[in-house]
């Protein structure tokens, strides 16, 4: 089952944070990841 996470965000560093620390989280998990 495929499943799609969306974080969007305006302005500070939370909303990179946030999609560095879920990446490294899902790459622990061998999950596929792409951030742009």
């Amino acid at each position: 089952m495929k499943k799609d996470i969306i974080l969007a965000g305006v302005g500070g560093q939370g909303i990179l944070t946030i999609a560095t620390i879920l990446g490294h989280a899902a790459l622990k998990r061998g999950w596929q990841l792409k951030q742009a």
